[in-house]
């Protein structure tokens, strides 16, 4: 059972536009990771005088193996349901009604798949995002700081009666038993999925998935503290 996460590297202000960005690589998929700042909100943020932050995930034409019509590889019914994941697992560690006014909207694109896209995702997508709030923090534009916690993601399954940590995608395709979990700096859960694909599990099991994703999640975690260096700037 390994029990390291595939290599890592994140690459900050990727590009030159946006006011966080990072290409974020785990193993061999890729995602880069845009965080844009608005001053318009949805309706229901604006009623309750609280900042949003979302996202929008999709992958390019020829991030896998064959080549994706251009729609239907940003439009599909995937690609929206894993949006919404992600923003809501950034959500999960922002103090919203300390962003307010403002709004941040998290684009995800996969440049290359190899498993992991939606944990790569949410992984890029909070660094992307911490740097879109020091942005903002530097303008002068927070009364506070929002971001409460470090937040990370990462995928855990059995295959052939071996549990795996961070699978690529020939595990994926193959894993029993596959679950994306995503946790906080602290420890604490945002999102579990999970889903036997061949055979069912246990609650052993079970238990013991969550443990190799704590492990994993830790392994990030650090990673990104290297990165951001503190989770509450000075500048």
């Amino acid at each position: 059972m390994a029990k390291t996460v595939r290599p890592i590297r994140i690459v900050r202000d990727y590009v030159k536009r946006g006011e966080g960005s990072c290409l974020f690589q785990m193993g061999d998929t890729r995602v880069l990771c845009v965080a844009s700042v608005e001053n318009h909100l949805p309706p229901h943020a604006e009623e309750k005088q609280i900042g949003w932050v979302s996202a929008e995930y999709g992958m390019l034409p020829r991030a896998g193996d064959k080549r994706t019509q251009r729609n239907r590889a940003s439009g599909s019914g995937r690609s929206r349901e894993i949006s919404r994941i992600v923003g809501r697992s950034l959500r999960a560690v922002v103090d919203l009604p300390a962003l307010h006014p403002h709004s941040i909207i998290v684009d995800c694109d996969v440049i290359q798949a190899d498993g992991g896209t939606r944990t790569a995702s949410i992984n890029g997508g909070y660094i992307a995002l911490a740097d879109a709030l020091r942005y903002l923090r530097r303008k002068g534009e927070l009364s506070s700081w929002p971001l409460k916690d470090h937040l990370a993601a990462v995928s855990v399954g059995i295959r052939d009666g071996r549990l795996l940590l961070d699978l690529k995608a020939e595990d994926d395709v193959d894993a029993d038993v596959d679950l994306n979990v995503v946790m906080t700096g602290s420890g604490k859960y945002v999102e579990i999925q999970g889903t036997a694909e061949g055979e069912a599990f246990d609650e052993r099991q079970l238990r013991s998935l969550l443990s190799l994703a704590r492990t994993g999640i830790r392994q990030i975690v650090r990673k990104q503290k290297r990165i951001l260096k503190t989770l509450v700037p000075s500048d």
